[in-house]
């Protein structure tokens, strides 16, 4: 099969290479939750060779992750791993960071908080959780066009939306992790990182 091609994803490659360059030094191993069509596994890896870069996603979408790993003919990509945030269990396995893009706003709330209890589980003491995407806060959102797209989403499915920064707090507490930095990206997007206990990864 072709590779599957996700425009967005390559508009913000740069973008997210540059923040992950500074937020995972020192980092050695990291999950992807949600991996989409692969592109950004393989532009970071290819970027930060030291990293092993462990992708997951549903099962429909292995295929294509492993057409961008293979034909980028990467070590430090590890073929997909099936993962529903709804059912999966804790892997029992630490990470030094866990990623994820686009994913929040297309998830239903209650996969949210399972996927923050989740990467509670995940990450070692000190590990960085680094969350993409569009996002609120204080229930109002930063441009009228991500309103206009929480709409559209709301639309389609009711379970779905851009989610607001003050509720994902609260989660990532609950699950021990504390805000450790926003950065503003383009597109009005966010990559938030959250911290597990101390900053680590920042030797």
């Amino acid at each position: 099969m072709g590779k599957p091609y996700a425009a967005a994803a390559a508009r913000n490659a740069a973008g997210i290479v540059d923040v992950l360059r500074h937020e995972l030094r020192g980092c050695s191993t990291v999950f992807e939750i949600g991996s989409g069509s692969g592109q950004h596994a393989v532009t970071v890896a290819a970027a930060m060779p030291e990293l092993e870069w462990q992708t997951s996603d549903l099962e429909q979408s292995h295929a294509g992750i492993r057409a961008w790993i293979d034909d980028a003919g990467l070590e430090n990509v590890v073929a997909p791993v099936g993962f529903d945030v709804l059912t999966a269990e804790p892997c029992g396995k630490n990470y030094d960071a866990v990623f994820s893009a686009n994913t929040a706003h297309i998830m239903s709330y209650a996969a949210v908080c399972r996927m923050f209890e989740l990467v509670g589980t995940m990450l070692s003491v000190s590990g960085v959780f680094c969350l993409y995407g569009p996002f609120s806060r204080g229930g109002a959102f930063s441009t009228p066009s991500n309103e206009a797209f929480d709409a559209s989403l709301r639309a389609r499915n009711a379970s779905m939306g851009i989610r607001d920064l003050d509720d994902l707090e609260v989660l990532a507490g609950r699950n021990g992790m504390q805000l450790g930095r926003i950065y503003a990206m383009p597109t009005n997007n966010l990559l938030v990182v959250w911290v597990r206990n101390s900053p680590s990864c920042r030797r």
